[in-house]
């Protein structure tokens, strides 16, 4: 089954770590966010990826086409130009990148790459945030509901503290970044059959949360996977210090994957 990873947009709230790298490559601990994710995957036996580049696409090809060398220990020989690779510490996967436009919308850059699915059924999600969901047994939700496609649900936290402050001024309870009003929200992974790309109309702006996901649901055919645990996407600088931080800690709740 192939995983198709969003990576094309400018991401401009993370300022200027995105004027020098698109979105998915901005590091969480030395690493760039898509290489947690594809982490994730790997961790459940996904790994055969389709990376739908944009913005600054040649900074994604030139890191999956240098990361065999680079984290290999090898030998070069100048003189018969020969390298030898002497050690291969890289992952088993196989990478498609594919340049979908620089301005495309996520339904128009999905709709790009069903030459590359073919007739079966696939994983999709966005190129930047971490999360610890159960992909097998989401994968297990999506076959049993017979929709045609399955989204993650996820209740984020709260951007701020929340208060519970007394008429007299004290402040009775004070919670950090609790879950915010109880409504579940789209956390992507997504579980999607062949026939989802019927549902993307042709054009650069087709963007893959409305029509075609609206459409679906009016249909019934979406289906939705309550994940409870962890999910944080990489919205802001903010976003990226707390994961980092929490990367340095070795409290990473997303990397289930042993080292």
């Amino acid at each position: 089954m192939k995983v198709l990873l969003l990576a094309g947009g400018l991401g401009t709230r993370l300022g200027e770590e995105t004027s020098i790298r698109p979105k998915p490559m901005v590091e969480i601990g030395g690493y760039p966010i898509i290489w947690h994710i594809m982490k994730l995957y790997t961790h459940y036996g996904l790994t055969d990826f389709v990376i739908l580049c944009g913005y600054k696409s040649e900074v994604i090809k030139e890191y999956f086409v240098n990361y065999y060398t680079n984290n290999s220990d090898v030998t070069i020989d100048f003189q018969t130009n020969k390298i030898d690779v002497h050690m291969n510490r890289c992952e088993p996967w196989k990478v498609t990148l594919l340049y979908t436009g620089r301005n495309a919308m996520t339904g128009s850059r999905i709709k790009q790459a069903r030459k590359f699915v073919g007739n079966e059924p696939f994983m999709l999600t966005y190129g930047d945030g971490v999360s610890d969901v159960d992909i097998n047994k989401l994968l297990d939700c999506h076959k049993k509901s017979g929709k045609l496609v399955t989204l993650t649900a996820v209740q984020p936290t709260g951007r701020f503290g929340a208060l519970n402050i007394e008429p007299s001024g004290t402040i009775s309870r004070f919670q950090e970044k609790p879950v915010g009003d109880g409504a579940w929200v789209n956390g992507g992974f997504f579980v999607c059959e062949p026939q989802a790309f019927d549902y993307i109309p042709e054009g650069d702006n087709i963007m893959w949360e409305r029509e075609p996901l609206t459409q679906l649901a009016k249909e019934s055919q979406l289906n939705a996977y309550k994940h409870y645990g962890f999910w944080h996407p990489m919205d802001t600088l903010r976003d990226k210090i707390e994961l980092n931080e929490q990367w340095a800690n070795g409290k990473a709740p997303w990397k289930v994957w042993e080292d």
